[in-house]
């Protein structure tokens, strides 16, 4: 399936859609790429990612974190992030794209700390995925108010 994948960018082929289950681990490896991004792949992020992935396609604990390590894996063997999440636009629909911005902001929100380095990424994500600065706002306005009152900003 990676090899799939991988070949979508090597220029082999042409670029076609993603299949729904090929998207939906390119989509995990984006969220890995925004957490480790900040040079930081901390433990609330990956705790955080295993829970999309579950509540996502409905897989039990191990079953995500299964899921995860092999995002992790496709992370490091994908090419740069616009390829991708070009490739993804075409792959998933508006609302998908919008939801996935969400993941990707609980992502950045689930060590409590928002650094520049990840909001240039998702802002660039947002961007290539079509997804306009309001609506890109408003949804990291959505996923900020769901943390804790007591949070240090």
């Amino acid at each position: 399936m990676f090899q799939r994948i991988l070949a979508l960018f090597d220029g082999k082929e042409p670029i076609t859609k993603l299949p729904p289950k090929e998207a939906k681990y390119a989509l995990g490896a984006l969220m890995v790429r925004t957490a480790k991004v900040d040079h930081a792949y901390l433990f609330q992020e990956v705790e955080q990612i295993d829970k999309i992935l579950a509540r996502r396609n409905g897989l039990n604990v191990v079953e995500a974190a299964k899921m995860r390590a092999q995002c992790e894996l496709l992370e490091e063997e994908l090419p740069d992030t616009a390829d991708l999440a070009e490739t993804l636009q075409g792959a998933i629909s508006l609302e998908e794209r919008e939801a996935m911005v969400a993941a990707l902001w609980s992502v950045v929100f689930a060590d409590g700390v928002e650094h520049e380095e990840e909001d240039a990424l998702v802002a660039e994500i947002e961007a290539l995925l079509g997804i306009d600065e309001n609506t890109g706002q408003q949804i990291h306005d959505r996923e900020m108010a769901k943390l804790p009152p007591n949070r240090d900003d």
